[in-house]
């Protein structure tokens, strides 16, 4: 199985923030300026650069200057990937990790064919 599940998780905790999902959501609509955003929230500029930060950081927004604006949107292709990966995380499926002779704990592939099997999911 070939997914980030660093990556994904970065994106997921950045997605943990109320604020920042409903900044999502107001990007869904197309791109949009920080002033723009600012309207829909009770907070100051300083505290929509931070959550703004965390959201380019995990790559879901993508940001440009234009002038003295800076303007926002979604990164489509990163939003899909994290869609599809939610999706088959979720989906029941043969070959979850349960079924991979690997030790996730310790982050290392055992190579012995004396290893033990399993089907239990951890």
């Amino acid at each position: 199985m070939s997914t980030n599940y660093e990556k994904n998780a970065k994106i997921l905790k950045a997605l943990s923030d109320l604020n920042r999902i409903k900044i999502i959501d107001l990007l869904s609509g197309g791109e949009k300026c920080a002033c723009e955003i600012l309207e829909s929230f009770k907070f100051t500029q300083p505290t929509l650069s931070h959550h703004m930060k965390v959201l380019i950081d995990c790559g879901v927004v993508e940001a440009r200057k234009d002038g003295i604006w800076n303007l926002y949107k979604l990164n489509i292709n990163n939003c899909n990937r994290l869609v599809l990966f939610i999706m088959n995380l979720v989906t029941e499926k043969d070959d979850c990790i349960c079924s991979e002779k690997y030790d996730y704990i310790n982050n290392i592939k055992r190579e012995s064919t004396d290893y033990k099997e399993t089907t239990d999911c951890i």
